[in-house]
């Protein structure tokens, strides 16, 4: 007889939605792979390819190039680059697909962490006749950063190497070494052609000494289902819910969508940053009474006591609850055109939960390309990766990033504008955390905490 987690988890896995990046160097192909998979899989409609085909024939080029079907910016068509990330829908019988086709250039690197931040899967392509080249490891640094669980590396353009094995296996070994010493779990080579289609969908005649699955069959397998046994449960806030109507006087319900784990009726729960205790005593699901919820749903939960409790709070599991803090350390992403400095006053939004911030020390800044620290940089420019320490004027419940992607997440805002400054990871990444910390500096305008 199953558990009730098993047979949570066999529901989560029956109609999963893989949500996956592709990334690489410049020309690797990346789009053109994007393009062929969306051909292939027969998810281009027949105006769409018919755009492609005008685009082409005016380019001077005989066959359609798919990489248009993605890159549609006019700079990127003209340029023949991705520069924005292009989002992309498709679905085959076998699984849903969210694919984020991100640019390979260095001055997009904050693009790329754009795309992969919600990513399950990230395919990184490698042009066979280059190999493993500084841009590849940046992308598998980023990668590992963000916590993807899952790298699949798509060595392209095997046709202009005839479709050799040993060029193939000496990237794949290179690459999965450099990969597993970062932490990567899991990296699945496979030797392709998006061009000719070679291994995309259908496999390939011109590789019979690969046995491996192709691109499209390795992400319609690769597991996506949430372990809802070890996942730390959470549910931010979003709104409270008060009808005070004749039918329901005295309700009162919790409304948010379950970032982690998984709730039941008659569970005791603490409400973070307060630390008051419940039980969960109703969970309601799109208009109906349920007795367990997981994540992703969006439910509103009940409370035995009507306790303080307000947007942003976050409902967690009493014998799970995350420690609270004001003092945070992370890895963050700059992605604003303006500095991030020491000194600075910025928002911290955590989940639902936005608070007052000031970046007291940025500690290191982080090269891809060599994993090197360069200590106190002094502010970090866009698309620079280091570590902050920042302190908060209120308490945050701040999971570990290694823990959960989605609490233990946050974003770093321009109080005056509201302009999204840093993307943040909080915890440790691969980045050395330093020991000592900074006096807080004395302000008069309700910034010294």
């Amino acid at each position: 007889m199953t558990s009730p987690t098993e047979q949570l988890a066999e529901q989560l896995s029956a109609t999963t939605l893989l949500r996956f990046a592709t990334a690489g160097s410049v020309d690797d192909g990346k789009s053109t792979l994007v393009g062929r998979l969306l051909h292939d899989s027969k998810s281009v409609l027949a105006d769409q390819l018919e755009a492609v085909e005008h685009a082409s024939r005016n380019r001077g080029q005989e066959a359609p190039d798919l990489a248009l079907l993605t890159d549609g910016l006019r700079a990127e068509r003209e340029q023949g680059i991705t520069i924005d990330v292009a989002y992309r829908y498709f679905a085959t019988p076998r699984r849903r697909f969210i694919l984020a086709d991100t640019p390979g250039h260095v001055q997009y690197t904050r693009n790329m962490v754009t795309g992969a931040s919600t990513a399950e899967l990230a395919v990184v392509l490698v042009d066979a006749r280059n190999g493993v080249v500084e841009q590849t490891r940046r992308h598998a640094a980023v990668a590992a950063l963000l916590r993807v669980p899952h790298v699949v590396l798509a060595v392209n353009k095997m046709d202009l190497v005839d479709y050799a094995e040993p060029v193939f296996a000496k990237i794949a070994e290179e690459f999965t070494a450099y990969a597993a010493s970062l932490g990567v779990p899991e990296i699945t080579a496979i030797p392709i052609s998006a061009l000719a289609g070679d291994n995309v969908v259908d496999p390939s005649a011109n590789m019979d000494w690969y046995g491996g699955p192709t691109v499209l069959e390795h992400l319609e397998t690769v597991p996506v289902s949430h372990d809802l046994a070890t996942c730390h449960a959470r549910l931010p806030v979003q709104y409270v819910i008060r009808p005070q109507t004749a039918e329901h006087p005295d309700y009162r319900g919790y409304a948010g969508q379950i970032a982690a784990g998984a709730f039941r009726v008659g569970e005791s729960v603490t409400v973070l940053p307060s630390g008051r205790t419940s039980k969960v005593s109703g969970i309601d699901l799109l208009g109906e009474s349920v007795d367990v919820a997981w994540t992703p749903q969006s439910v509103t939960l009940l409370l035995e006591d009507d306790i303080d409790v307000s947007r942003g709070d976050i409902i967690v599991p009493t014998d799970d609850a995350p420690p609270t803090t004001q003092d945070v350390e992370a890895t963050v992403c700059h992605v604003a055109d303006r500095p991030l400095t020491v000194g600075q006053r910025v928002l911290l939004k955590h989940t639902t939960r936005t608070v007052k911030a000031i970046v007291k020390e940025i500690p290191s800044r982080l090269t891809l390309d060599d994993l090197s620290q360069h200590p106190a940089p002094g502010q970090l420019v866009a698309n620079d990766i280091g570590r902050v320490k920042v302190r908060t004027a209120e308490p945050l419940a701040l999971d570990s990033y290694a823990h959960s992607r989605r609490t233990g997440s946050f974003l770093l805002i321009d109080p005056a504008d509201g302009t999204t400054l840093a993307a943040g990871m909080a915890g440790d990444a691969f980045a050395s955390q330093t020991a000592e910390g900074t006096a807080p500096a004395v302000d008069d305008e309700g910034w010294d905490f």
